[in-house]
């Protein structure tokens, strides 16, 4: 199909000139962005106004445990820090099962897609032993359906309670079970091309659930088969003391001793770093996925992302699960990170157009894709237009693309388009039978809740 966005308010494409083009025009033929101008002669199938609308490259969502949207809210655990808050809520996520593991995803990706997210990571870890082994498909099935680019994240955890780790032994497997089922994965999903829709990603879940010879495997395999690697790191205090206790050495100068830097590297959190950490990772160019919800929410701490930024270090944006959020919103976190930062680094610390590039060229780069992240010719057709004909943005109109993060009282974007095709409209989800889906989604969760 080929689509003309016109007379766009402004089209923000995230170029590497920052480029801004007001009055303009996006003309996509299929998958792929064909011309970017003013004023384009084309005859498209469908002509979209853009009158009063921002158009930007779709967000990059690094980070995520789908799952967790069925586990929202819990009241034993809103006000507990991340190993209590951990302690509690394996009890109920060793009872997942594929339905569970299915709507979830759903779940999770329709607030992504109805929040500007056109691609997203997951990060799956949960593999109960009275459970199919297959579940992480079912998120892929969940993906496929809505239409959003999918980096699944196999995850695993290999060190439990009987080994001083910190996951009950009902849902950690052994080595060998984890590096099969990765290929497997790999070998049924993985497509490295220009703009995949699917590519999987190895990701140990954190260095207090995962032994030393798992973390080595991952990465050796890993980088035999092209594949990028992620994982939980330097989250907590309480990580920092397991760490120095377990093997002598703090998060990072551990992962650097396992081969685990690089650009093919990137790490959740990054959030108790030192000065000569932040210039490990710059130097390396490990990428960082920065939650700054996340960590508000478990009282985790902020990120020196201001300091890894000017260091060299490729940072994104994550949203995180849903039971350390209570949210999928990927423009509720952009504000987030304006705001927190502020108060980190400075007043002048984090400008409205930083968080966009996190959101959108810093998500890009940490997954390794040059295809996505920015609006020009020949890159992928993933777009978010956002209405700023709204009472919530009158009088912001001095700076229309700042006020996408300073303003709003909604989350909701007007249009999201997802390799060439259009997933959200008018603020609705396309082809979704949006209140089936929270009935759904309630329905497990109350299950889930009950059988603990």
């Amino acid at each position: 199909m080929s689509i003309l966005i016109k007379d766009a308010l402004i089209i923000v494409t995230m170029n590497d000139k920052r480029e801004k083009i007001e009055h303009g025009d996006i003309y996509i033929e299929g998958n792929k962005i064909k011309q970017i101008g003013t004023g384009l002669h084309v005859k498209p199938e469908r002509t979209i106004d853009a009158r009063n609308k921002v158009v930007l490259p779709g967000f990059i969502n690094t980070h995520h445990h789908l799952y967790q949207t069925l586990f929202r809210n819990l009241p034993d655990v809103q006000d507990a820090e991340l190993f209590d808050w951990l302690l509690f809520l394996y009890e109920l996520w060793k009872n997942m099962d594929p339905e569970a593991v299915y709507i979830s995803a759903k779940l999770g990706i329709s607030e992504l897609l109805l929040t500007g997210c056109t691609t997203t990571v997951d990060h799956y870890y949960i593999f109960p032993k009275n459970q199919p082994g297959d579940l992480i498909d079912h998120e892929i099935r969940a993906a496929q359906e809505l239409g959003i680019r999918f980096h699944p994240s196999r995850g695993s955890m290999s060190r439990g309670r009987s080994k001083g780790g910190l996951p009950p032994d009902e849902v950690v497997q052994p080595e060998d079970e984890i590096l099969k089922d990765a290929e497997r994965l790999i070998n049924t999903y993985h497509d490295p091309g220009p703009f995949s829709m699917c590519r999987i990603v190895l990701a140990p879940c954190s260095p207090f659930s995962v032994t030393t010879e798992l973390l080595k495997e991952t990465v050796r395999f890993a980088r035999s088969r092209g594949i990028w690697c992620k994982t939980h790191l330097a989250e907590t205090k309480d990580e920092e003391e397991f760490c120095l206790n377990a093997v002598g050495k703090r998060p990072v100068e551990y992962m650097e001793e396992l081969d685990w830097l690089g650009e093919d590297i990137w790490f959740v959190h990054a959030v108790h770093l030192n000065e000569d950490e932040i210039k490990v990772l710059g130097s390396s160019r490990t990428g960082v996925t920065h939650c700054p919800t996340s960590n508000l929410r478990l009282g985790s701490g902020i990120a020196p992302v201001r300091k890894m930024l000017d260091s060299g270090v490729p940072v994104s944006l994550g949203v995180d699960g849903s039971s350390s959020n209570d949210s999928s919103s990927m423009l509720a976190e952009l504000r987030q990170c304006l705001l927190v930062h502020r108060v980190k680094s400075g007043i002048k610390s984090m400008p409205a157009e930083d968080v966009l590039w996190m959101a959108t060229r810093g998500g890009a780069k940490v997954i390794g894709r040059e295809d996505i992240g920015s609006l020009e010719e020949g890159k992928a057709a993933d777009l978010i237009l956002i209405d700023l004909n709204k009472i919530a943005y009158a009088g912001s109109m001095a700076d229309p693309v700042a006020s996408l993060v300073f303003c709003g009282d909604s989350h909701i974007i007007d249009m999201g388009i997802v390799n060439g095709r259009i997933r959200v409209e008018g603020g609705r989800l396309v082809g979704v039978d949006e209140d089936k889906l929270i009935r759904e989604a309630n329905r497990i969760s109350k299950e889930l809740r009950e059988k603990r």
